[in-house]
């Protein structure tokens, strides 16, 4: 053997065991959750009360329902990071117009139990509808929680549904992030957002920032043009991912209340 062969063979052992480690641990790249005990919800949004419900795989999941005066409540599902203490800003500006707002916590985020997967969260946002009754619901995804509530439209239909950054599928994200990885090949959760929204009718909110290097603004884009019911886009120009507009900006939460409006 030669050395330039024994060389290569190295090189090839050390991508594989490389591409090997990236499969095991992929959900501790994916979901990056503050497994940290939130305060009380009434002493971060006044007026809130913390609930809790039970999965269908039996875990009891802790959430902050924040009450209003309007008949259709806004079912929060966040994104991979943080817990809901990052989102009370949201939840706030929902209620500021009268929107009552149940912000959840998946499995392993905010001092709940478990771990994160696709599956696991799935229950996770189904065990939360099912908390609120016949209610009228409006579903807000954030991000990776765009994939959590289309899955859920599926099942059980919202007055209107709110992606704030979706992408295609994780695979696509995932790519844009690692172009160097066979990101499609080493994922096990997919989410496929596209594929889901394709066969959901309630009408539908997206919103993007052009500036998104998480989720890119095309992603976002596809995910609208995709929708099988009546979609409105809402463009934050100059937005990144992360930025306060994306989070309470002045026309997320108008799309959000005129979509209520709507129903």
């Amino acid at each position: 053997m030669t050395s330039l062969t024994r060389t290569a063979l190295v090189i090839v052992a050390v991508v594989l065991l490389l591409l090997g480690l990236l499969w095991l641990f992929q959900r501790q790249l994916i979901y990056l959750p503050d497994r940290s005990s939130v305060p009380p919800a009434g002493e971060v949004i006044p007026g809130a009360r913390d609930v809790s419900f039970t999965t269908g795989d039996g875990l009891r999941l802790n959430a902050w329902y924040v009450p209003g005066d309007r008949d259709v409540t806004v079912l929060v599902a966040g994104g991979n990071a943080g817990n809901r203490l990052h989102r009370a800003p949201l939840a706030k500006a929902l209620a500021a117009h009268g929107l009552p707002v149940l912000l959840i916590d998946y499995r392993g985020y905010g001092g709940n139990p478990g771990t994160p997967a696709e599956e696991g969260l799935h229950l996770d946002v189904r065990a939360a509808r099912a908390y609120l009754g016949d209610g009228r619901v409006i579903y807000f995804g954030e991000s990776l929680g765009a994939g959590v509530v289309t899955r859920l439209a599926l099942e059980q239909p919202p007055e209107g549904l709110v992606l704030r950054s979706p992408f295609t599928d994780l695979a696509a994200a995932g790519q844009a992030n690692y172009p160097f990885l066979p990101v499609r090949l080493l994922l096990r959760d997919r989410f496929p957002v596209a594929e889901q929204i394709a066969a959901v009718r309630a009408p539908t909110v997206v919103v993007y920032g052009t500036r998104d290097t998480i989720v890119p603004a095309r992603l976002s884009r596809a995910v609208a043009k995709a929708a099988g019911g009546r979609v409105t886009t809402v463009e934050m120009a100059g937005a990144g991912h992360n930025d306060l507009s994306m989070l309470t900006g002045d026309e997320l939460i108008q799309a959000v209340v005129e979509l209520a409006e709507g129903t």
